[in-house]
């Protein structure tokens, strides 16, 4: 059920103020990066973690902290290596001899916003840790299941240029993430100001904004943005194009593509828009939301041919191939 069209566009009007301040907050901290902050803000609102790429040095895990400094909620930071263990991450068991029974020991996983700092330098059994808590929100002790608080939400961050003590993620793991984002360095005027911020000023104080119920209340109208039938169809059409593209009108595709993308993939997608469309200040998906986050939600799911590899054509030229042929409502 719908609500009331004067009601709906009231929340967004309100709402839309609410994500501004967070971002002016972190624009305290943060220049530039207005790809990176629209995207932080898309996860928040769309219940999904994110995947951040990018070499050192581009503020990757100061914009993650100054994030969570906005937010009035539990935020803990795991900083992978190679030695980690999955007990590092969830917890154990200890014994208590005085009762004889064995109690849980949480560890930092147990948390509402983490930050996964190099996740990929740490080996699969730690990175599998991680999957029941991305998808089911909850984590497993022993014997008993214990769910995690909402919200929850999991900002990792990896460099794509080191290989040695480096360990892929798996594709199930990738799939767990709402988006993966790739950041590129800042323009010259952007460097500059950093550099004149770096040199002279102290460090900013950064305000909470939000907190927990206020966060889950933006989710709720999040929600209720309008996705119109006509934006559903086009997304399973760019999502079925990735699968069978002869069938979709792209023969040309068809030896690119080992794997499309999954069903959740869908699902994402829908979300990213519905979310984007709010950051934007409106009630309502338009095509263009669903083309802006389409490269981040399919990047990760779409498995290129060795052909594509050996022709040097990346998942993002793929995508970009199919928004550009894919018929928009």
């Amino acid at each position: 059920m719908q609500p009331d069209p004067s009601s709906l566009s009231e929340q967004v009007e309100r709402e839309t103020l609410t994500l501004k301040e967070v971002e002016t907050e972190i624009r305290k901290v943060i220049v530039g990066q207005d790809y990176l902050l629209d995207r932080l803000l898309v996860g928040l609102l769309a219940r999904g973690h994110l995947l951040i790429e990018g070499v050192p040095g581009l503020a990757k895990t100061l914009a993650v902290k100054t994030l969570a400094r906005t937010l009035d909620i539990e935020f803990r930071r795991i900083q992978f290596t190679p030695d980690l263990l999955p007990a590092d991450l969830l917890g154990t068991l200890i014994y208590d001899q005085r009762h004889g029974e064995f109690l849980p020991r949480k560890g930092p996983l147990f948390t509402n916003l983490l930050l996964a700092d190099e996740i990929n330098r740490a080996p699969a059994k730690v990175q599998s840790a991680l999957l029941e808590s991305m998808e089911e929100r909850q984590v497993t002790l022993g014997e008993t299941t214990y769910p995690l608080d909402e919200p929850f939400m999991v900002l990792a961050t990896q460099n794509p240029i080191e290989q040695e003590g480096t360990y892929p993620l798996a594709e199930a793991q990738v799939d767990r993430f709402l988006m993966k984002l790739r950041l590129d360095y800042p323009d010259r005027n952007d460097e500059l100001e950093i550099l004149d911020r770096m040199l002279v000023e102290k460090p900013r104080e950064v305000r909470a904004v939000l907190d927990g119920p206020r966060l889950l209340a933006l989710r709720s109208t999040c929600d209720s943005v309008y996705l119109d039938h006509k934006i559903k169809n086009y997304i399973l059409d760019l999502v079925l194009a990735t699968r069978a593209p002869e069938s979709a009108g792209l023969p040309d595709l068809k030896n690119l593509i080992s794997f499309g993308a999954s069903p959740r993939a869908t699902l994402f997608l829908a979300r990213g828009a519905k979310a984007l469309a709010l950051v934007r200040g409106r009630g309502f998906v338009i095509p263009e939301d669903v083309k802006e986050v389409a490269a981040d939600v399919l990047r990760h799911r779409i498995v290129a041919t060795y052909e594509a590899e050996a022709e040097e054509i990346s998942t993002d030229d793929l995508v970009a191939r199919l928004l550009e042929r894919i018929e928009v409502p």
